[in-house]
């Protein structure tokens, strides 16, 4: 999305700020229920392209699974598989062609990207830290590479590999929510605005 001046830089924080609160407050209403509903705070992660990309977008899509909801994507309206897989012909969110490129795919994006799910579902791939926790993650040149960008601000961060996997973070402290539901929302930390700092003309 086409970020142009410096006001626009807020609008995804504050909009995942808003939609935060308004599904938790809805959901502990509706079960009767008192305390935080997510688990942390808005997070913006970037995200090498390819195989990284591709990583990110199936375990998205496999954390509506993990969390017992649904047995499978196919069967959450309200994540990315559906629109991935079955995209519609009006009021498409993604940007077929440009995810096309990104992946590296020529042509079959439904058929590859639905294997990519299920092999991903046959092995259980389980909740990576790295992905809600990191700053960057892809190929250790390009984490490498943002962590440089940051400058000063990458004090303290370190670059370590995910597993045996050729998959590289930049992590950054976790922060919890702060008395979301409880009170008005605390602003959100700047630190997840760094991905617009880095790319300002995205």
């Amino acid at each position: 999305m086409p970020v142009h001046g410096h006001e626009d830089k807020d609008a995804i924080p504050r909009s995942l700020q808003l939609i935060a609160g308004r599904t938790g407050q809805e959901y502990n209403q509706r079960k009767k229920r008192k305390g935080a509903f997510w688990e942390d705070r808005y997070h913006a992660t970037t995200v090498d392209v390819d195989e990284h990309l591709v990583r990110c977008l199936v375990y998205i899509d496999l954390n509506i699974v993990r969390s017992r909801v649904v047995k499978h994507p196919n069967e959450w309206s309200h994540g990315g598989y559906p629109e991935i897989v079955e995209p519609q012909q009006r009021y498409r969110i993604i940007n077929r062609d440009l995810l096309q490129k990104l992946l590296d795919i020529d042509d079959g994006l439904s058929g590859i990207y639905s294997g990519w799910v299920q092999t991903a579902l046959d092995e259980r791939t389980p909740r990576q830290a790295d992905w809600t926790e990191g700053v960057a993650v892809g190929c250790k040149d390009f984490v490498e590479k943002v962590k440089e960008m940051l400058g000063s601000r990458a004090c303290g961060r370190r670059v370590h590999e995910v597993g045996k996997s050729g998959m590289y973070a930049l992590k950054e402290p976790v922060l919890a929510y702060n008395d979301v539901f409880e009170g008005k929302m605390g602003l959100l930390s700047s630190e997840n605005r760094l991905f617009w700092d880095i790319y300002p003309d995205i």
